[in-house]
């Protein structure tokens, strides 16, 4: 009996020992293909990032260069018409810089509406202020980088220096980032430092996309109808106190909300008949 009982113990202990060994051989096996698994997203990551470099610079140009297409697109198949065009003709053949004020929302035509000969256009530095940035260089325009609340200052002596050097100034009062429809300061301030009076003009069309952006951003559709309403120019006062500014300030935009709204609401049958028609739109 105890021979055998020893031979039971042997060959037991044989048994747990290839369990031991096909065990561990499963833990290791599990381990290099965990390794690998571990590898792999390693190297996607590397890829990644030797494209992500390269994808921005892609769309860095492309998106800029459709936008100039898309503008001088629409403004070539669209059936334009243009409200009070003696308004800013008299300042351009007067040789008088003003400053363009219009709603942030109705940036991207802005460029078309422009018939002067040199004229400067505030962007932010946010991304899309830099794509229209570029799209406006292809336009012949000149950026002056910064807003009210990045780099401000610099934009601001940007601007100055160039209105004093005979540029128009092209600016989003209610940019970069609103409140929508609500002017800023700033461009009350510029106007009283450079003696410039300010002139306001919108856009809109019979058929247009209405985003839902901060500021509602309109892209109209090609082959629309698009109108641009210029309103009178506002002038401050250089020695104005800032009940004065605050009074420019609302005049501004209150006759931006005005034009702008009469704009999306030219190509309206009832508008047309209405006696709030503007009486010189034939």
């Amino acid at each position: 009996m105890t021979g055998l009982d020893s031979g039971r113990k042997r060959r037991s202990r044989k048994s747990t020992n290839r369990i031991r060994i096909a065990d561990c051989a499963r833990r290791q096996a599990g381990n290099a293909e965990l390794n690998s698994e571990i590898r792999t997203p390693n190297s996607e990551l590397r890829k990644m990032s030797f494209l992500k470099p390269l994808k921005k610079k892609i769309v860095a140009w492309v998106v800029p260069w459709l936008t100039y297409r898309t503008i001088r697109f629409l403004g070539r198949v669209m059936r334009i018409k243009v409200v009070h065009p003696e308004i800013p003709e008299s300042l351009w053949e007067g040789g008088i810089p003003f400053i363009m004020a219009f709603w942030h929302a109705r940036l991207l035509m802005m460029h078309w509406a422009y018939r002067g000969k040199n004229m400067s256009f505030l962007i932010s530095s946010h991304r899309d202020g830099q794509i229209m940035g570029k799209a406006g260089k292809m336009l012949g325009h000149r950026p002056i980088v910064g807003s009210t609340t990045r780099k401000g200052f610099s934009a601001f002596k940007g601007m100055i220096k160039a209105l004093q050097n005979g540029s128009d100034i092209v600016i989003a009062p209610d940019g970069p980032k609103g409140p929508r429809h609500k002017a800023q300061i700033g461009v009350i301030e510029l106007s009283r430092i450079t003696g410039r009076p300010i002139v306001p003009v919108t856009f809109s069309a019979s058929k247009k996309i209405v985003f839902n952006s901060w500021d509602r951003f309109v892209l109209p559709y090609p082959f629309s109808k698009g109108i641009f309403i210029w309103g009178e120019p506002i002038d401050v006062d250089p020695k104005g106190d800032r009940d004065h500014l605050e009074e420019k300030r609302l005049l501004l935009e209150n006759r931006l909300n005005e034009i702008t709204d009469r704009a999306d609401h030219y190509f309206e049958k009832k508008f047309q008949k209405s006696e709030f028609q503007d009486p010189n739109v034939k």
